[in-house]
């Protein structure tokens, strides 16, 4: 016994999430992870690190396309 006021709080906060919808704030996510801007192909950086390692890589893997 006693049981039905757990229940039905319980309840009450299943729905309560189930059906809310927070906003979502994207800025703060983003500082949040850390990330300021996106790294793309065209970075010189990549560039740099593509001379110096590229003869490392497994050409056997190019021939095979």
């Amino acid at each position: 016994m006693g049981r039905g006021r757990a229940k039905a709080k319980q309840t009450k906060v299943a729905r309560a999430l189930k059906y809310s919808s927070p906003t979502m704030d994207l800025d703060a996510l983003q500082r949040e992870i850390g990330s300021g801007t996106a790294v793309t192909d065209d970075d010189e950086s990549y560039d740099e690190y593509a001379e110096r390692y590229g003869s490392y890589a497994d050409d056997e893997d190019d021939e095979r396309r």
